[in-house]
């Protein structure tokens, strides 16, 4: 049985959430489809930040871009290396690097397909000097 790809809002939402966390520094990210595995969520996306803080503000921001259309999340935990937002079809989980290395969430899921950012694709033109 097929499943449906994420849908068009969700994707919307993972660029919009993956911009924001660039703003604020955020790095290493990947946006997983998780469509096929049969969960609520249709999207995971992982970001690293440097420390508590820096998660801190990258978790803010990603909240506060969402919000402008309306969402909410359905509930943020945090912990010093950890802030999940859940907004059910989209869960943004921000990460210390050593947190990220240590669940390791990029290996369980790495049978997922991942899902393009534009906002990578503008961060590294723009690095690129383009």
């Amino acid at each position: 049985m097929g499943s449906m790809p994420p849908r068009k809002s969700t994707l919307e939402h993972t660029q919009i959430a993956a911009s924001a966390a660039i703003d604020k520094l955020g790095s290493d990210l990947l946006a997983m489809d998780l469509s096929e595995q049969m969960l609520l969520s249709e999207v995971f996306l992982l970001i690293s930040g440097g420390n508590e803080r820096q998660i801190d503000a990258i978790a803010d921001e990603v909240e506060r871009q969402l919000s402008l259309l309306g969402e909410k999340p359905t509930r943020r935990e945090s912990s010093e290396s950890w802030i999940l937002l859940d907004y059910q079809d989209l869960v943004v989980h921000v990460q210390t690097q050593q947190a990220r290395q240590y669940y390791s969430l990029d290996r369980l899921w790495n049978d997922c397909p991942s899902i393009k950012l534009d906002a990578i694709a503008a961060a590294d033109a723009f690095k690129a000097g383009k």
